[in-house]
């Protein structure tokens, strides 16, 4: 079964441990997914994530975080897809939860968090909205 979306199915281990009441997700690793959970980990999202195997069956495994006994990711929404990419300039960059959520976009900088990309006034694809 070839896997058409990553970043979606990355999100989808995340949202359901969380709902399951987990402490960690594994799943196949990739640079990309690295620099998600990265984004995810400087923001407070998730506790923490490593990399266990070698060669292609290395995973990438994300301890989720709890805040009395619930998940702190409420939600977790994919924007950008495969099929209809969305786009935003270093001005345009959108609030998620008025303020209380955070963006990720993949950008010439590299991906990074909607806060850090309206200081360094640079836009990109919107990957996903977390609050």
């Amino acid at each position: 079964m070839s896997m058409q979306d990553p970043l979606s199915d990355m999100l989808t281990h995340i949202r359901n441990a969380g709902s399951a009441s987990l402490t960690e997700t594994a799943m196949p690793t990739s640079k990309f997914k690295k620099a998600v959970a990265e984004v995810l980990k400087e923001e407070g999202y998730i506790k923490n994530y490593t990399e266990k195997g070698k060669g292609v069956e290395k995973e990438l495994v994300i301890q989720v975080k709890y805040y009395k006994r619930k998940p702190v990711i409420e939600g977790i929404k994919r924007v950008s897809k495969p099929s209809c990419r969305i786009y935003c300039g270093g001005k345009e960059i959108p609030k998620v939860r008025n303020g209380l959520g955070t963006v990720i976009l993949s950008t010439p900088q590299g991906v990074i968090s909607g806060t850090k990309a309206k200081n360094l006034n640079v836009g990109g694809e919107i990957l996903c909205y977390v609050w």
